[in-house]
């Protein structure tokens, strides 16, 4: 069990003298449970501060923990500067551990910093004392960095999530769920909290006072709300599949026998099939690299999250690692699912160069790599890049992703499947008197993106004039005038297909 493995770790950092144990957790009461035990197996005492309360001493026995407040009369100064002041002892911290919460607001103040390191030192002397810091927020200050381990509560395991809803099932003595539907219910809550699965097990429950096959609906809706306040990933809504993509067929027929192995990960594993790693889709911009990503997380039948690399940088020494490590676990919390990154070769530009945006961008990258090479969830990644050429080799060399995927402008064929897909899309009737072999003819070099937009705006000429049909002249109306991909970056184009063809990369296309 992950908590189990939490107080194991807990344990040994403390028998080995770290400082301060930092964890990044909104469950705090969580996390005092936690500590509570960890204290109780070390036989250290517990001394908590937090800003709405001040100071309290904790009461640990049998029937569980008790929180103390200090006798303090209504002028006495209770604030965390003074409180560590007055703590600041070898003799009162002796065999204590000491909680802080709420510390992220009060580190721009020199003196708490000043304080906590000094009791920093005193332990790596010798003193026999913890510092906890527990705050959602992580916000190392440089002074206290070197004496800070950082611990992130992971999210729940598939056994404990079934613990919480069972105890919740008996608290409130409901009647029993389907096996069948219990199961979907603790697959639908992986990547939340105790705290989340409780509220929404609470929310469910006071719509009929019972759990249906509806339930899963509205906990995909609340899942969605909180990985969006998480800020880094996104739950994109899967709409597209690989019927809406022109082409490409060497990619789709790839991505298909990935959905073979990814719906059967059990047997396939166990025939000896590695777990898919993902794939990394280069080329022209507008022509279906996006879209497969989003097809192939339909394909799977997984969600599908979006990672906005732009957003993991922050503003405190180890703060975009941590955020890079909350986004991976949070992904491997919810596989089976596809997590896509869009652009990839922006969010790792710099790599190597000095500076500290450079330097940052460059622990990053180590941090993906590592992952990449070592993942074993059954998360899929799908990276799309329009210059794959600006990446650093070593994302591109074999063990990272399964296969490397060149997309460039659609062939004659393609074309008229793009065509046929926004055509019919739009106005199914009309397609089968428009002129497809003419409209081929006048679009080479075009982009996927460029036919949609001739097709959307030649249908918007039409409405907006009042007729009644779209026909071939009203599209090639429209190609005229439109300036095509290959206009506007020719030069650009051609080197990229030479480029891609002399490092052999897999063409998308037959």
């Amino acid at each position: 069990m992950q908590t189990q493995k939490m107080k194991e770790k807990l344990n040994h950092y403390i028998d080995a003298g770290f400082p301060i144990i930092y964890i990044n957790t909104f469950e705090e009461m969580k996390a005092d449970g936690i500590i509570a035990e960890v204290s109780k197996s070390v036989d250290r005492g517990v001394i908590e501060w937090d800003a709405a309360n001040g100071r309290r001493d904790w009461s640990i026995n049998n029937k569980g923990l008790v929180k103390c407040q200090c006798n303090l009369s209504i002028d006495e100064d209770d604030s965390l500067v003074n409180m560590l002041r007055i703590i600041n002892d070898e003799e009162e911290l002796s065999q204590k551990i000491l909680v802080i919460k709420d510390a992220q607001s009060f580190f721009d103040d020199p003196r708490i910093t000043s304080i906590i390191k000094d009791i920093g030192h005193k332990i790596l002397s010798g003193l026999e004392a913890t510092i906890f810091i527990v705050t959602p927020i992580l916000s190392i200050p440089p002074e206290l960095e070197k004496f800070t381990t950082v611990i992130e509560i992971g999210y729940l395991i598939d056994e404990e999530i079934s613990e919480v809803i069972s105890n919740f099932i008996n608290e409130y003595e409901l009647q029993q769920v389907a096996q069948n539907l219990f199961d979907e219910m603790v697959v639908a809550f992986k990547g939340l909290t105790e705290y989340e699965i409780k509220n929404i097990l609470a929310l469910a429950y006071s719509n009929d006072g019972s759990f249906t096959k509806s339930d899963l609906k509205l906990i995909h809706e609340q899942k969605q709300q909180v990985i969006k306040k998480s800020g880094i990933l996104e739950m994109i809504q899967l709409n597209e599949s690989l019927d809406d993509i022109g082409g490409l067929d060497n990619l789709k027929n790839w991505l298909k026998k990935k959905a073979t192995v990814f719906n059967n990960l059990k047997k396939a594993m166990e025939f000896g099939v590695d777990m898919p790693k993902g794939v990394l889709i280069a080329g022209v911009p507008g022509c279906g690299k996006s879209l497969n990503a989003k097809a192939a997380a339909k394909l799977f039948d997984v969600p599908l999250l979006r990672l906005d690399m732009g957003r993991l940088l922050g503003k405190y020494v180890g703060e975009s690692e941590a955020n890079m490590r909350k986004a991976i676990s949070l992904a491997e919390a919810i596989s089976p699912c596809v997590l896509w990154i869009d652009e990839i070769e922006k969010a790792f530009a710099g790599i190597g160069e000095s500076g500290g945006g450079a330097e940052v961008t460059t622990r990053l990258f180590g941090n993906f790599l590592t992952w990449m090479q070592e993942k074993s969830s059954a998360t899929f990644v799908v990276a799309t890049a329009n210059d794959i050429l600006k990446l650093p080799p070593e994302l591109l060399r074999k063990g990272r992703f399964d296969e490397i995927f060149y997309v460039g402008l659609p062939n004659d064929e393609e074309r008229k499947k793009i065509f046929e897909i926004h055509i019919t899309k739009r106005r199914k009737l009309d397609f089968v008197k428009i002129n497809i072999t003419e409209l081929i003819q006048k679009t080479k070099g075009y982009s996927g993106s460029d036919i949609e937009g001739v097709v959307k705006d030649s249908i918007e000429a039409v409405f907006a004039t009042g007729k009644s049909e779209l026909t071939t002249s009203d599209l090639l109306e429209a190609i005229k005038n439109t300036h095509s991909l290959s206009e506007i970056m020719k030069q650009e184009l051609e080197k990229m297909s030479k480029d891609y063809e002399n490092r052999k990369f897999k063409n998308a296309s037959f």
